[in-house]
């Protein structure tokens, strides 16, 4: 153990995107913050890596977008989305003057908010890897950790942020890793990269859904495309050893959108992997700790919303901090507390509703006469498009995808179409109102819990 304790106004566990974010409004702040992390930047990590309008306006309001600009991905203006046969495409509304979403590699994005949280007056400390908390009277009041040479270190703090991912030791260790709402996915993940020559289209972010199965295609930096594939969980075994290489051309086969969209691209990448995929909250603060990004909330990728909530929930929780940190007569205790208690509040508050909804969008269930409607009225209707775009934009919520009048108009045109039974289309609007119902108990349980 290094004799030598270090004293920091906040130490945080994990650099990437909502440690970062947190480090960087902590230190921009006048604060003295020290981020660790075990990885050596630039560093790669399992991530869809879509930036919507919002999680780029995330990115100015850090300072990073001149940065994660010069990596060189190709703006993405318009959102493109496919069930079966229908299809719609709209621009996004912008966020804080942006209007476009960009597909940027973590090995790039994460040094650039890395390199920002420096230049902020962040110290960053890569391979050291926290190994135990400090605790004093019940409070978390630093961190054990080990550098890169093996040698031990111990920083104190008033508060210590886990901003560890999934596998959060801090949450481990504060008794917070088991979720106070969980949701396991219905659909597993596979992706690659490809080369893409395809300059009339590298402006579109594009999903397509046939059945059960979903995929997707976004360009990125360095002149490639990231194509996601999202199959039923049922289908994992054929994706499983050396057999997932020829699962995953057979998964684009089978999106006939999709494969035209790759002629003409190579395939550049092994297939990467993410199976036994849970949405959850965690408890995500409590004496001297909190918990942003995925230590905290994590969602299921099928709608990409981990980046932006990171950012914009690390930014807000130095935001909250920062003034009790800075306090003249030193850290009052309860006062931290009930900072990181209404940041925690608030994020529940917020993102739950995004949490349902994607959760649905996981559940691998094939698609309903009703949802066959909407897509057709998007189609038709570019102000309805957009609604939908900017839900997965955070400018909407989930909820203003289907009003009562909405419901009622599909289900009318249902209908009236000739291969859709009476039967069928109660059954689904049956299934849509004890979804509904069902999570608007969950929402008023979860937010109204002590």
């Amino acid at each position: 153990m290094d004799s030598a304790v270090e004293q920091f106004d906040a130490v945080v566990v994990g650099a990437r995107i909502a440690g970062s974010a947190t480090a960087t409004a902590l230190a921009e702040r006048g604060l003295r913050v020290l981020a660790i992390d075990s990885a050596r930047f630039p560093s790669d990590t399992l991530s869809t890596h879509l930036l919507w309008p919002t999680t780029m306006a995330e990115i100015a309001a850090l300072g990073a977008l001149p940065a994660v600009t010069a990596i060189g991905a190709p703006r993405m203006p318009l959102a493109q989305a496919s069930l079966g046969d229908l299809g719609w495409q709209t621009p996004y509304s912008p966020v804080s003057g942006i209007d476009y979403a960009m597909c940027v590699r973590r090995t790039h994005l994460d040094r650039a908010l890395v390199d920002t949280a420096r230049a902020a007056g962040a110290e960053i400390r890569e391979r050291c890897s926290a190994t135990d908390l400090v605790w004093d009277g019940g409070r978390v009041a630093g961190l054990v950790y080990t550098d890169d040479d093996g040698a031990v270190h111990e920083v104190r703090a008033p508060v210590v942020i886990g901003a560890d991912g999934r596998k959060s030791l801090v949450a481990t260790l504060v008794g917070a890793a088991r979720p106070t709402l969980v949701a396991p996915s219905g659909r597993a993940c596979y992706y690659a990269y490809w080369s893409d020559d395809r300059d009339d289209l590298r402006h579109i972010a594009s999903q397509w859904r046939v059945d059960r199965l979903l995929g997707t295609a976004f360009p990125c930096d360095g002149g490639d495309l990231l194509c996601l594939l999202q199959p039923p969980i049922d289908l994992i075994p054929e994706f499983r050893g050396r057999r997932a290489h020829d699962a995953y051309l057979r998964g684009i086969e089978a999106l006939p959108g999709l494969s035209r969209r790759l002629q003409g691209c190579e395939l550049r990448s092994g297939v990467r992997s993410c199976v036994g995929i849970e949405s959850y909250f965690r408890r995500s603060s409590g004496p001297g700790w909190a918990l942003p990004g995925d230590a905290g909330h994590f969602k299921d990728p099928v709608t990409a919303q981990g980046i932006r909530d990171g950012l914009h929930y690390g930014r807000l929780l130095g935001e909250y901090l920062a003034p009790v940190l800075a306090g003249r007569d030193g850290v009052d205790p309860a006062a931290l507390d009930r900072a990181t208690g209404m940041w925690s509040r608030r994020r529940e508050r917020e993102c739950v509703e995004v949490y349902q909804w994607t959760n649905f969008l996981a559940s691998g269930l094939p698609p309903s006469p009703l949802e066959y409607e909407l897509y057709r009225r998007a189609g038709a209707d570019i102000g309805y498009a957009s609604i939908l775009a900017d839900i997965y934009n955070r400018v909407r919520r989930p909820a203003e995808m289907m009003p009562v009048t909405t419901l009622a108009g599909s289900v009318a045109r249902a209908l009236r179409r000739p291969d859709v039974t009476l039967g069928e289309v109660g059954t689904d609007l049956r299934f849509q109102q004890r979804r509904m119902l069902g999570d608007w108990r969950e929402k008023r349980r979860f937010l109204s819990r002590g």
